[in-house]
């Protein structure tokens, strides 16, 4: 009888996740415009820079760098670190963190990107 009931329950629960999964992937995704950068909520938007500043901080490849902050939508790289660094202050980053997305930015003000191929001056 115990046996018997443990199996219901594991039955019943695969068939809720697999129930969950087919409504929230196939039936009902989320629309590609929430899942995009740009949409980002400030402190996602951070932590993403964040993240940007460390890979920077072991490869120091601007370039690189540079273009993943691009994805965010926003004017000009410096300019979301920028807003990166108020934000990680009014949301208690650590120290460390903050001065990492310092260097980023002071890096970022010195950096002129190259013209693309055939493009003209």
């Amino acid at each position: 009888m115990r046996a018997r009931r443990l199996f219901f329950f594991l039955l019943s629960l695969v068939v809720g996740i697999g129930a969950g999964l087919v409504v929230a992937w196939g039936a009902r995704p989320a629309p590609l415009g929430e899942t995009m950068l740009p949409a980002l909520r400030s402190d996602y938007r951070t932590d993403y820079i964040l993240m940007a500043a460390e890979a920077f901080s072991q490869d120091g490849d601007l370039i690189a760098v540079s273009a993943r902050l691009a994805a965010l939508g926003e004017d000009s790289p410096a300019r979301a670190v920028q807003l990166a660094i108020l934000a990680a202050r009014d949301l208690g980053y650590s120290n460390r963190d903050v001065e990492l997305l310092a260097k980023l930015s002071q890096a970022l003000q010195k950096f002129t990107p190259m013209p693309a191929a055939g493009a003209t001056p």
